[in-house]
């Protein structure tokens, strides 16, 4: 069964993005590999409010990924090459059981919210940046359940101050 991985970045004290949705905070390190993490996943899963917020920087697509919004206002027919649904917890099951690689929760927090929720998320991967915003968009918004994780692997970036954790989602193992 293919995985749902949440791969994100955030700040030191918990947002994924800032008061406005900037993400201006998030610096480059020449020894992630971007590549090897992009190709572990083929479909990628956004929010509305990430989606648009794509839309007005003008990236539209991630290459060599099928992208799915969820949104119950957002025109299917105004956003040509995305696939915009419904009820995430309702498509991701049926994801979950089709062939392919894994699947990537882009964003956002509201999101993961759900998916966390219906037990639909398998691995937490959250890049820490070592900065503090002070407020914007938390890594998961209250009010939300507690959900047991496992740490599966870390590492440090010594250029960035970035560290990158990964977590597994305890109880990952499930039936969709």
């Amino acid at each position: 069964m293919r995985q749902v991985r949440y791969q994100v970045a955030a700040s030191l004290d918990g947002y994924i993005a800032g008061p406005n949705g900037e993400a201006d905070w998030i610096v480059a390190d020449p020894d992630i590999d971007f590549g090897s993490i992009f190709a572990r996943c083929d479909t990628a899963l956004l929010g509305r409010s990430t989606f648009l917020a794509m839309v007005r920087l003008g990236r539209v697509e991630l290459p060599g990924m099928r992208i799915i919004v969820f949104s119950r206002t957002l025109r299917a027919q105004d956003y040509p090459g995305v696939v915009v649904a419904g009820r995430a917890e309702e498509v991701v099951p049926k994801l979950r059981e089709q062939e392919g690689k894994d699947i990537w929760l882009f964003g956002g927090g509201a999101l993961f919210k759900s998916l966390l929720a219906a037990r639909l998320v398998d691995t937490v991967e959250v890049a820490v940046v070592p900065v503090l915003l002070g407020g914007g968009i938390p890594l998961l918004p209250p009010p939300a359940g507690r959900a047991k994780l496992r740490l599966a692997h870390h590492r440090v970036y010594p250029k960035s101050g970035i560290v990158s954790l990964e977590y597994a989602v305890g109880d990952a193992r499930r039936a969709g």
